[in-house]
């Protein structure tokens, strides 16, 4: 009885096994977890009920059915549920092996919704194989058009070539053999790399005056390389020369090379901010040698070369009259007869009269603004921030006294922070010299040790002479 039910047990799972896994009896019987969807072919091709159907590659249902219809042929496939199917796609009948075993092939053509029970793959989408005797007779025909005597000379020469390759066309049939088992594996990957290429191929297409030209030019290079390999041979050798004579050059130069370069970059910042200045320099400077040039071009072998260019010297004084607005007042000034060289100021000094004054036109007021076109500013600081310059009169007289003016700003123009400066001491007076006289003459020695005379110091020199008749000139003068 044990052996029985054992026996029993066993052939109720192979049994279950066969049915349900196998056999697959509920999908075929009620199409349980398959959903079916008919394919217009032009005739059958081989294909017969019960084959497999193929999506990527992989089985995802059989042929249900297959029937005539008065128009052609349709196959009947019962895929899985769960396997989502682009709707757009196209249906081809393939033979697995020499010998038929036809299936159906389920190639996608672009990304869409899947496909549903009851939907119909038109004809115009489908296609199956050409017929196998139709082949054969095609092939027989060719072959007997052939003369046997080449055939068999091709064949020799055929084996000619291929004999005695057996390992290395074993090698190369494991080798492909290993590929498409990896391009199966990958197969995800390999389709969307073909679905999405077109996009890729477009831009080779669109862009193939400039591959043309890049391989233009590149067949020029490589001419000019081939033309001058002598050249470039030396180079390469002496390169390796050259670079290490550099290379001991720049040691030798440390640290005097780096502070160079320093100083450059801060050289290279002012000259990156003055640079359309440069640029109108270097625009100006070849008219302004012309315009000197010219001057001489009159006297230019000529008997009055001696005398040079024809140039005229007007003397104007004081036209216009010098700006004094902006600068120290008169109690501070220093006298311009006197010779010590004492400590600037501190502060901006500049004159501070209008901006479009006849005064001082190429002050330091109007100097541009490098950072801001079309302001001017005598300061960095002005020019970089919103502040505007302001002056303190027409230029014609001083305003103002040393700690403030009528404008606000003090004079001079004080960094922020500074202490006011207070006012120079006034120049201490020269000594008083004496010296003794005869007052019988007038005579005395001076501090040279020279003897003068001075006749109004006698006496009997005459009445007394005032301030008055000092300015008065002598008589008979």
């Amino acid at each position: 009885m044990i052996q029985l039910i054992i026996f029993a047990v066993v052939g109720l799972i192979a049994g279950s096994l066969m049915i349900f896994d196998f056999i697959k009896l509920p999908a075929l019987l009620f199409g349980v977890g398959h959903y079916t969807v008919t394919v217009e072919l032009p005739e059958a091709g081989g294909l017969y009920k019960s084959g497999n159907v193929t999506y990527r590659g992989t089985e995802v249902g059989r042929v249900e059915d297959v029937r005539l219809t008065p128009t052609g042929v349709e196959a009947v496939l019962s895929l899985q549920s769960g396997i989502d199917i682009p709707s757009d796609l196209e249906a081809e009948v393939h033979s697995q092996s020499a010998v038929g075993e036809q299936f159906v092939a389920l190639i996608p053509r672009s990304m869409s919704p899947p496909l549903k029970n009851g939907d119909v793959i038109a004809r115009d989408r489908s296609s199956v194989p050409p017929d196998i005797n139709t082949l054969l007779g095609a092939a027989n025909t060719g072959l007997q058009a052939i003369p046997h005597d080449n055939l068999k000379t091709a064949v020799d020469e055929a084996y000619t070539a291929v004999g005695g390759l057996g390992p290395d066309i074993a090698r190369f049939v494991k080798g492909s053999t290993a590929l498409a088992i990896d391009a199966r594996n990958n197969l995800d990957e390999l389709t969307n790399l073909t679905d999405n290429v077109a996009p890729v191929l477009d831009t080779q297409t669109d862009t193939a005056d400039s591959v043309q030209a890049w391989a233009a030019h590149l067949a020029t290079i490589t001419d000019q390389l081939r033309t001058h390999d002598a050249a470039v041979a030396g180079v390469l050798q002496n390169g390796s020369g050259a670079a290490a004579e550099v290379r001991q050059l720049f040691d030798r130069l440390q640290p005097t090379l780096p502070i160079v370069l320093a100083n450059l970059v801060s050289t290279g910042q002012v000259a990156v901010t003055y640079r359309d200045n440069i640029e109108q320099l270097l625009v100006l400077l070849p008219q302004g040698a012309a315009m000197q040039q010219a001057t001489g071009v009159p006297n230019r072998n000529t008997k009055q070369a001696y005398k040079g260019a024809f140039l005229d010297f007007n003397l104007n004084l004081n036209l216009p009259p010098p700006c004094t607005t902006g600068f120290l007042p008169p109690q501070q000034q220093r006298v311009a007869s006197l010779t010590d060289y004492p400590d600037r100021p501190a502060g901006d000094l500049y004159c501070r009269i209008p901006q479009d004054s006849m005064f001082n036109v190429r002050g330091v007021r109007n100097t541009p603004c490098e950072t801001r076109p079309g302001k001017r500013a005598p300061t960095v600081k002005m020019c970089e921030s919103d502040e505007n310059y302001v002056p303190l009169n027409d230029g014609f007289n001083w305003k103002g006294d040393p700690n403030a003016t009528l404008s606000g700003q003090g004079i001079p123009q004080l960094p922020p922070g500074s202490p006011p400066q207070a006012p120079p001491p006034p120049a201490a007076l020269p000594p008083i010299a004496a010296a003794e006289y005869d007052p019988a003459t007038g005579t005395y020695v001076g501090p040279d040790g020279h003897v003068y005379t001075q006749s109004n110091l006698a006496d009997g020199a005459g009445a007394p002479r005032t301030w008055q008749s000092m300015l008065m000139p002598p008589a008979g003068g």
